[in-house]
């Protein structure tokens, strides 16, 4: 099994307890960004808590005391934190944080849709397309815009795997290659 998928399993596995106590999802997401933050943000302790020369049992003692000066972490995710120690796989922990992510947000019925523009629409446009892009997925969206010139003009929006293609440029590549074929018959 890919790591990937090891820390699909685990997020997948931490979500279903989470929601089984009934506590919040939002705040499990919170606290194992915050954990793989601290991590990312101390370079001995990355190292101390991932490296293979480093035995299992050292890293979990190495965790708890950093837990112990933690602030209340839930306990779902104490548990998970110290299970991944004991059995050598906090190197997972970035994975496993996305996909706890991404399967929250598939709970709350939220998508992220990138749109790129030609230039920097007003609020009111991007409100609007905000709203097209919620009506035609049923869910609510999370934009994230940027900026490419090279689109001429319109817009493309991408969820997921599905793009969305109103550029000035994609109508134009059509429109060529309808007359192409119309001269071809």
């Amino acid at each position: 099994m890919t790591s990937r998928a090891a820390a699909v399993r685990y997020a997948r596995a931490l979500f279903d307890v989470v929601v089984a106590e009934r506590a919040d999802p939002q705040e499990t997401a919170r606290q194992l960004a915050e954990v793989v933050t601290l991590i990312d943000g101390h370079a001995a302790l990355g190292r101390a808590l991932t490296h293979p020369a480093v035995p299992a049992s050292r890293k979990r003692a190495v965790l708890e005391q950093v837990l112990a000066r933690a602030e209340r972490l839930q306990p779902p995710v104490s548990k998970l934190l110290l299970l991944l120690a004991e059995r050598d796989r906090l190197v997972l922990l970035p994975d496993l944080m996305q996909a706890f992510e991404r399967r929250l947000m598939d709970h709350l019925q939220i998508v992220r849709a990138e749109v790129v523009t030609a230039t920097t629409l007003p609020a009111d446009r991007l409100a609007a397309l905000q709203d097209g892009l919620a009506r035609s997925t049923g869910r609510t969206v999370q934009l994230e815009t940027r900026v490419d010139p090279s689109i001429v003009g319109g817009a493309v929006a991408r969820i997921g795997s599905t793009v969305y293609d109103g550029s000035v440029v994609r109508q134009l590549e059509r429109l060529k290659e309808t007359l192409t074929n119309v001269d071809n018959t």
